[in-house]
């Protein structure tokens, strides 16, 4: 009689093994990638794996009387790996993308890179001109929801989330640059606490494990002073940020929406797992 199976660690990720699952999605992809913790650099031992695309609905299902889905959003097992799936049609995600949106900037930007194709480098290339000083608003939200959540649950998870998309932000408005991962960020933004190396590494062990048994952690007191210090300095980086105040990509992504849709897209059997900032002459990239 064999024993139990042993649990998966998913704080390793094989790309291979996520591409042929991306692979039979029911529209092509313009590019599929790995968000949530894997990206921001604190996945659990029982994370899940999070996938998010754009895919291009053909021009039968936009024009016509029934439209085909702006999302496509799957979660399943596979393989001891919980998988969650979210791709939106390309006109949804170029909307998003004008309105000031860092979660898909992040998604479009992510270094662990599951499919590609032409037109993601093409984006990868136009996410400079997309950058604007009001993104600032989205981290400050997120950040608030975070923590929220946080005096809630206790858990370390929201709180990591909330220390992320801060500094985040911060790092964006002084560089013009998006940066996703936290690890880099405590390197790269000089108000990190530092005790964010040990939270991460007590992450690690699980998903929804608590503060209360990492050692060398403040009281919650004194977290909430600290991240009421990095709001205020996400206030006085926008305020002092060199990055304008609209974004100037509509008319390149009008284009090739309207490229996608009459010729479809560049669809390349080689794309897999290539960095679109090579395509992109080095544009601005998450985690790098």
């Amino acid at each position: 009689m064999t024993g139990p199976t042993p649990q998966r660690d998913m704080t390793v990720l094989d790309l291979d093994e996520l591409d042929s699952i991306v692979a039979g999605q029911p529209y092509p992809l313009i590019f599929a990638t790995v968000s949530g913790a894997h990206l921001y650099g604190f996945p659990s031992r029982d994370s899940d794996i999070d996938l998010r695309g754009v895919h291009v609905l053909p021009a039968a299902e936009v024009v016509g009387l029934w439209h085909g889905p702006e999302t496509v959003d799957r979660s399943w097992s596979e393989r001891g790996a919980e998988i969650d799936l979210v791709t939106h049609d390309a006109q949804k995600f170029f909307r998003l993308l004008l309105r000031r949106n860092g979660y898909v900037l992040e998604q479009l930007l992510s270094p662990l890179v599951v499919s590609s194709s032409p037109e993601h480098g093409e984006l990868v290339a136009l996410a400079p001109a997309c950058l604007t000083s009001h993104h600032a608003h989205h981290y400050r939200g997120f950040a608030r929801t975070q923590w929220q959540l946080f005096s809630k649950t206790g858990e370390i998870k929201p709180l990591l989330y909330t220390f992320r998309t801060l500094l985040t932000g911060i790092y964006l408005m002084r560089s013009g640059e998006v940066q996703a991962n936290l690890l880099a960020l405590i390197g790269q933004v000089p108000e990190a606490p530092d005790y964010l190396g040990a939270l991460v590494a007590a992450k690690a062990a699980g998903e929804h494990l608590g503060i209360g048994a990492t050692a060398g952690i403040p009281p919650v007191s004194v977290l909430s002073d600290h991240v009421a210090a990095l709001h205020a300095g996400l206030e006085a980086a926008q305020a002092s940020s060199e990055l304008p105040a609209e974004s100037c990509a509509g008319p390149a992504l009008h284009d090739l929406l309207l490229r996608l849709r009459l010729d479809g897209p560049r669809l390349s059997a080689d794309s897999g797992h290539q960095d679109p900032s090579s395509e992109a002459g080095g544009a601005v990239g998450g985690a790098r």
